[in-house]
């Protein structure tokens, strides 16, 4: 399983889940360009990791809502790399957790234009390099969320729901040009947002409640970056269009 002379692009690449994949696609032998937009020493150390495997990297300051920002940040990963493989559109954040008649609409907007608008000026902006190559692959991180749709949850499932369309969509336009896309729904993950998450609804630590996880851990990082590694390799060069859910089979967590 390998990715091989390949160049990645991993939005939110310095921290959580995406180091994770930063790390796992540098393993399986990509160069990757992580895009990141506030914390320059998480950035600066993941490069640091992918630079000790013999892989190359770089960093790019990149507010995901902003277009122009975005489209300046993959121009320079080009520049730098020569050409892109593999996107991954893994920047987000939690909503507030209030029901949706109690939403503020600067809430919405601010859930929406990360997730959804996010990826979609990052597809943009990455689509006429990665034509140009003999296959691409597109990933989206999304979240269990999007189908259990709990109370609470309106921004977040919502924004996430959104995502899945619009990556089958892409899917089915993207076939002709040897492109592969595909979303990963993930359950709860160990990350400071996870470590968040369990605090504010149990009580409990992360590590507290792993003898009640599937296998008795929590997912990791790595579980999702080599997710992103298979469906990137020949081994998976026949999946696109799906919603993979990456949960260990426990359905309901969230």
């Amino acid at each position: 399983m390998t990715t091989e002379g390949r160049v990645a692009i991993v939005t939110g690449g310095s921290r959580g889940i995406g180091r994770g994949i930063s790390l796992a696609l540098a393993k399986a032998g990509a160069d990757v360009a992580i895009c990141f937009r506030r914390d320059e020493d998480a950035a600066k150390s993941t490069v640091a990791e992918i630079e000790a495997m013999g892989r190359k990297a770089a960093a790019f300051p990149a507010d995901v809502t902003d277009y122009e920002k975005v489209k300046e940040a993959v121009a320079k990963a080009v520049d730098t790399f020569g050409r892109i493989d593999i996107l991954v559109n893994n920047a987000g954040i939690a909503s507030r957790g209030q029901h949706i008649a109690d939403t503020d609409i600067e809430e919405m907007h601010r859930v929406m234009n990360i997730h959804v608008f996010g990826a979609f000026h990052f597809v943009q902006s990455v689509l006429p390099h990665m034509r140009k190559q003999e296959r691409g692959d597109i990933h989206f991180i999304s979240s269990l969320a999007a189908a259990q749709c709990a109370a609470g949850h309106g921004p977040y499932a919502t924004a996430k729901a959104a995502l899945e369309a619009f990556a089958k969509v892409l899917a089915k336009e993207e076939l002709p040009n040897n492109i592969r896309v595909n979303a990963i729904a993930l359950g709860l993950v160990e990350t400071e947002m996870g470590t968040r998450l369990v605090k504010a609804t149990t009580g409990q630590s992360i590590k507290d409640i792993a003898g009640g996880m599937p296998f008795q851990r929590v997912c990791q990082p790595a579980d999702v970056g080599d997710l992103c590694a298979f469906l990137r390799s020949d081994e998976g060069g026949y999946i696109s269009g799906h919603v993979i859910s990456l949960d260990g089979g426990m359905v309901g967590l969230l």
